[in-house]
């Protein structure tokens, strides 16, 4: 692994986050949002915060040196991450009054602006994908989250033990780390993709992880055609996906694509077929197999890590459309988690 790749990934504390046993104690009362929901509402949420919304407004600290410790410690948190990084771009003979943080990163990014690769807006998304259905071209978009983002970096960015250790959750998603395979597969469908969500959020194991996975395998960013990645919500939410769907045989894949099915077809949505269960990334070539054998026009794919590699193949083998459609297929159905995957 490149160690001037790996370097460029921020570390994350370890240790039981503050409020859980051994931590600090709340006491119960109103609710107050965590920080992880003041981020922008269309970045992916980081897995250990993603369906945590609320805490207790009051948080007990301990009493004497411990709580004064913890006061200095959060001070200086906030001062290194911020001011402080301010005050050392400074130049030591000027003096700017009144000057804020938030007022320098938004000049800063302004002038970043001529490096900015643009992303799809959910209009331009949906125009090009309903032309792309309309003249029966194949059309691949798919999502990168922490998931997609820890399987690509195995040995790439990361240590495959440390991708173990911080994707606690990959295996929900459908990847055992570590699956050098799994990292090959997502990495190879990342490029051949027609669209690629990326997320805005800048936690560690997102933008900033995206971009060290970007250089570790030599792709340019600005030859691959981005979105966001909860471009499968603001399709929905902007009432584009439901025009999508309109008069064409929708096909649909993953654990509740049964629960889906009757969902959508209760709206009025012609049901080509459903493929259901999806076993992780192992279960790909079946899942494709299985799929391309059903008259559809186009896909929704809902089935953790493996939808990114399931859509592209799906796609290259049928000349259909395909959407990675995540977590928008548990809202739609009314099962299990439908939060924004980060």
């Amino acid at each position: 692994m490149n160690k001037s790749t790996a370097a460029s990934v921020p570390n994350v504390r370890r240790g039981k986050p503050k409020g859980r046993k051994g931590g600090l104690r709340r006491r119960a009362g109103p609710t107050r949002r965590t920080a992880a929901s003041y981020r922008r509402a269309d970045g992916r949420r980081s897995r250990r915060n993603r369906f945590a919304e609320t805490v207790p407004a009051e948080i007990v600290l301990p009493e004497g040196p411990a709580a004064r410790g913890y006061e200095e410690g959060y001070r200086d948190g906030v001062y290194a991450g911020g001011e402080g990084l301010l005050e050392a771009h400074l130049p030591p003979d000027l003096l700017i009054p009144n000057l804020t943080l938030d007022e320098v990163l938004a000049a800063g990014v302004e002038a970043l602006r001529p490096r900015a690769i643009p992303l799809l807006s959910t209009a331009a998304v949906y125009e090009e994908a309903e032309r792309m259905l309309k003249e029966k071209q194949p059309y691949a978009l798919v999502r990168l989250g922490d998931g997609e983002l820890l399987t690509m970096a195995q040995d790439t960015v990361l240590p495959s033990d440390e991708v173990r250790r911080q994707g606690y959750f990959l295996a929900y998603a459908g990847v055992d780390a570590p699956d050098l395979r799994a990292r090959d597969e997502l990495a190879a469908s990342m490029r051949l993709a027609s669209l690629v969500g990326v997320p805005q959020s800048r936690q560690p194991f997102f933008q900033p992880l995206l971009f060290a996975i970007w250089n570790a395998y030599g792709i340019r960013p600005e030859t691959l055609r981005l979105t966001s990645s909860t471009i499968n919500y603001s399709l929905h939410e902007q009432g584009y996906l439901h025009r999508l769907m309109q008069d064409r045989r929708v096909l649909v894949i993953g654990n509740v694509a049964r629960e889906l099915a009757q969902a959508l077809a209760s709206q009025g949505v012609s049901i080509a077929g459903a493929v259901s269960p999806v076993r992780g990334m192992n279960d790909l070539h079946r899942v494709v197999e299985e799929a391309a054998s059903y008259d559809f026009d186009l896909a929704l794919v809902s089935a953790g890590i493996a939808a990114v590699p399931i859509c592209v193949h799906l796609v290259g083998r049928t000349g259909k459309a395909a959407i990675d459609f995540g977590h928008m297929a548990n809202r739609i159905a009314g099962v299990g988690p439908s939060g924004r995957r980060g």
